[in-house]
């Protein structure tokens, strides 16, 4: 599994995880934080046991904040020194914040405020266009509406992690499109595109970020509140 370290008081360990049950989508968010965590840091990528394939509607964002927090409660006692959730969405984030002293960050806010930096608008690319209104009300909860274009390319989280012929046609006229709309930075809005970031900035030379880096780098930067100071 990669980076996993046990230690119940490692002030540079950290828990991300992926509120739905895709397994695939799981394992290429692995991919992606074995690839971006430094050698002194560990990071643990988990999902919840049961709960929703994919997280296309309130029920299911409903089932996943609960299957979260009840992950986030059993594990505790490893402390951890943060969390990220691995969604573009602020699932399980104010409740998670309620019940650790660690910091608790979603990709949304990590790659908005990073993409914000670059100047201008941003564009945020998601998967099922349902998951728009939530985006934008982030955003705005961020003080980025006015900066933050949001658009859909109108397939499912699984379809999208499989990387199939129609998903990446729609990704492929979502990125162009926001270039000819002036975006200065492209943010992509789904755990279902985990590691790809890099290789779409390659491509079409314009920012790409998928939240998971910046994530990573905002809880490396908050104190550790050890629960256990003296261990």
């Amino acid at each position: 599994m990669g980076h996993v370290n046990h230690s119940r008081t490692n002030s540079r360990h950290f828990l991300v995880i992926n509120p739905n049950t895709n397994v695939n989508v799981t394992a290429s968010i692995r991919q992606t934080m074995v690839n971006i965590t430094p050698p002194d840091v560990t990071t643990e990528v988990t999902s919840p046991s049961t709960g929703p394939h994919a997280i296309e509607s309130q029920q299911d964002k409903n089932v996943a904040t609960q299957q979260v927090l009840t992950l986030i409660k059993q594990r505790q006692e490893e402390t951890f020194a943060g969390y990220i959730m691995a969604c573009f969405d602020d699932i399980a984030i104010t409740e998670a914040r309620a019940i650790t002293q660690r910091p608790v960050i979603s990709l949304a806010e990590a790659s908005m405020r990073s993409a914000a930096t670059a100047g201008g608008i941003f564009t945020v690319i998601t998967t099922f266009d349902n998951a728009v209104p939530t985006i934008v009300a982030l955003s705005e909860s961020y003080g980025l509406g006015q900066r933050c274009r949001v658009v859909a390319t109108g397939i499912g989280v699984t379809d999208t992690a499989a990387q199939t012929e129609r998903a990446e046609e729609r990704l492929h006229t979502a990125i162009t499109t926001a270039i000819q709309c002036g975006s200065k930075a492209i943010v992509l809005g789904s755990g279902a595109f985990a590691g790809r970031a890099q290789t779409l900035s390659e491509h079409y030379h314009i920012d790409v970020t998928d939240g998971f880096r910046e994530a990573l780098e905002y809880t490396m930067r908050q104190p550790y509140l050890a629960d256990n100071a003296s261990a």
